[in-house]
């Protein structure tokens, strides 16, 4: 499912217009990601937890020549499924 198919099932489960939905999957979008930025979580019961994970300073290699590389610390988005939504997933078959 890409954006715009998730826009269709909310406009026709919510019985609004497909303008209406994209504000809608819009706003949520913007608003997971302010909460990731902000407070670093954001908890949806049933559904899933996002949260930002801190990846430590390492030494990669780089595959073509094989000299070292020193790759810096960063933050980065992850996502924990909810009971909800493993139990959904496990029961189709």
């Amino acid at each position: 499912m890409n954006k715009l198919e998730l826009v269709e099932v909310v406009s026709s489960k919510a019985q609004i217009t497909k303008a209406e939905a994209h504000k809608v999957v819009d706003a949520v979008f913007d608003g997971i990601i302010e909460g990731l930025v902000a407070d670093g979580k954001v908890v949806l019961p049933g559904f899933g937890t996002f949260e930002t994970r801190t990846r430590t300073a390492r030494t990669g290699r780089n595959p073509r020549t094989g000299e070292a590389l020193k790759i810096e610390a960063s933050r980065t988005p992850a996502f924990k499924p909810g009971k909800g939504m493993k139990d959904a997933v496990k029961a189709k078959k």
